[in-house]
């Protein structure tokens, strides 16, 4: 910064550098949103104020001035006893009353203090029965502001003493650095807590105004603090410390919802951690339950699962892939890799007794996993990177094929789909590696024993399926992928390689599906394919009761929930969700970008 013009023999004061830097710095200075900011802070009036009080008060120190009298407060009362022996006329009477004014006695006590330079608080003085076996004690004074002091208690149950049992990191009892875990607490403003409960002592607390002095005996040993590298989570679950009976202390606790990120501060505590809200500026943790606590508590909690798709007997939704009719097809490109649902009647179950897309783990399988957290960290993609894969997922005729295949209009260079595997013969106008990949029965059933394919199943004696490979072949053209797949399928899918960004498409109300699908149609079966009928209440019901039901069991593997009220208004909220994906920063599980 180059120096400050002044006059010739003349030092600047502090006042006057702060005058002229504004425009000082104004040609170093090249947005004006910038040089706006210095005007303002530089020109504040408290700030000149303080810099003004600042060099009076460095100008007194230099002239080093002592105090004529440092006891005023004896004199004015030495005065007031010579004066009232005195003849009462008008003046000494006016003085002896401004003598006798409490402000006036404050005012020179105030000057004595400043003279004497006694500017230390006065503790209180230690008890004078203190007995010589009895173990050394600190005597702690905190000032208590609107914050809780962050500090948690307990009574130990060998030798009945209350014990500091956590320090909350932030908070007042952390910052001031005088009270430790394990410091046995004695007396709380002169009331000794020997024979108190823990709440007992927490009702004093929370009553105490100001200072609160502590009495305690300080544990046998006080650890360095170990700086713990900064750990982030992603809550899976929502949780509310007031809903929470086992918390050590409700108001020491920090509530968040599911997906929350979180800073985890401390895990000293086996059960309890201490956390706070990441990018949070106020420094105080809060209590959250432990990941193998809170996994135990689900684990005794969580019933016998009910598979979604076993709601209704005589219904049930299979799946296959199967191309869209050129008629659908308005931009002239061929869309491939697209499902076509079709509801099979009881006759058509008895003769067909496999889902069209099966998985190598069962449903049940999935509703063991216990969410609670996932440890994250920020991830954004760099230039030249493969896009990350984009899951949809949700019940059937809810607009899933909709939404891709629109995706697919909008930007075909950008966007693809996966071309599906099957096993039935190659008909006349279809070409390998344009509709399907055109594979013989043992082969497939070979890719099948590798677990080469994400979903695979068989409809009228032909397999279908999805393989990993077709994945990565639409990534490696540096496009971004679309795959819609059973909602059990996504914990197979979460992996470093595809980092996939999972999209829930719900459907809306019942009463907003009759208003907005009475002309939809659904496609009764594959080969017939112009027999279609209108959705009934059951479909609606079964749309809404399924989406529940995902939404319940594999919500927190959730990026995006995207509600289809409207085909238009969600294809928006997708297509900016998707952009946000590639150019921002998202938090994602440390196993994908940690080797």
């Amino acid at each position: 910064m180059p120096a400050l013009a002044t006059g010739a023999g003349h030092e600047p004061g502090l006042y006057e550098l702060l005058a002229a830097l504004p425009s000082q710095l104004q040609p170093h200075v090249s947005r004006p949103e910038d040089n706006t900011f210095l005007q303002d802070m530089f020109g504040e009036r408290s700030l000149h104020s303080l810099v003004k009080i600042h060099e009076r008060l460095q100008h007194f120190e230099k002239s080093k001035p002592v105090p004529v009298q440092d006891n005023a407060t004896t004199l004015a009362h030495e005065l007031s006893e010579e004066l009232e022996g005195k003849s009462a006329n008008e003046e000494i009477k006016e003085l002896l009353k401004l003598l006798t004014k409490l402000h006036i006695e404050s005012l020179l006590k105030v000057h004595d203090t400043v003279a004497l330079k006694n500017y230390d608080p006065e503790l209180p003085p230690l008890p004078d029965d203190i007995d010589d076996d009895e173990d050394s004690v600190k005597i702690i004074r905190l000032v208590k502001n609107k914050e809780p002091l962050g500090a948690t208690i307990m009574r130990d149950d060998h030798t009945g003493a209350i014990l500091v049992a956590r320090i909350m990191r932030g908070g007042a009892a952390d910052r001031s650095g005088l009270i430790h875990v394990g410091d046995e607490l004695k007396e709380v403003n002169g009331i000794p807590v020997e024979d108190k409960k823990p709440e007992e002592i927490i009702r004093i607390l929370a009553q105490s105004q100001g200072a609160i002095t502590f009495k305690v005996v300080p544990a046998v040993k006080e650890e360095a603090p170990t700086k713990e590298p900064k750990v982030f989570v992603k809550a899976l679950f929502d949780y509310d410390p007031k809903n929470d009976n086992a918390i050590p202390c409700k108001e020491a606790g920090l509530a968040f919802k599911k997906g929350t990120i979180l800073q985890i501060m401390s895990q000293d505590d086996a059960t309890w951690w201490q956390a706070k809200f990441e990018g949070d500026a106020n420094p105080r943790a809060g209590l959250i339950p432990s990941k193998q606590f809170q996994e135990r508590r689900f684990a005794m909690r969580r019933p016998v699962a009910t598979l979604p798709f076993q709601r209704t007997s005589s219904r049930r939704s299979y799946d296959v892939a199967v191309e869209f009719e050129d008629d659908e097809n308005s931009s002239g490109f061929h869309l491939a890799g697209f499902r076509r649902s079709f509801r099979l009647s009881r006759r058509d179950k008895k003769k067909t007794n496999k889902s069209m897309y099966e998985c190598k783990k069962s449903e049940i399988y999935d509703t063991a996993d216990v969410p609670t957290y996932e440890e994250v960290t920020p991830y954004s993609r760099q230039s030249g990177a493969k896009h990350r894969l984009v899951v949809l997922v949700g019940p059937t005729s809810v607009g899933l094929n909709e939404l891709k295949r629109k995706l697919l209009i909008s930007d075909p260079q950008h966007f693809s789909v996966t071309i599906p595997h099957t096993s039935r013969a190659k008909r006349n106008q279809e070409s390998d590696g344009v509709e399907y990949h055109f594979i013989s029965k043992s082969l497939f059933e070979t890719d099948i024993q590798n677990n080469k394919f994400i979903e695979f199943g068989e409809y009228k004696g032909n397999y279908y399926g999805t393989s990993l490979d077709s994945i990565r072949s639409v990534l490696s053209k540096n496009k971004v992928c679309l795959l819609d797949v059973q909602p059990h399928m996504i914990k197979h899918l979460r992996t470093a390689e595809f980092k996939p960004f999972v999209v829930f498409v719900k459907p809306p109300t019942i009463e907003k599906l009759r208003e907005t699908r009475k002309n939809g149609r659904v496609i009764s079966s594959k080969d017939d394919k112009g027999s279609a009928k209108p959705f009934t209440e059951e479909d609606f019901e079964e749309m809404v009761n399924t989406a529940q039901s995902i939404e319940l069991q594999h919500g927190h593997l959730f990026e995006k929930v995207i509600v289809n009220d409207d085909l238009s208004t969600a294809f928006g909220e997708l297509r900016l969700a998707l952009k946000k994906v590639e150019m921002e920063t998202h938090w994602v599980p440390v196993s994908w970008t940690h080797s």
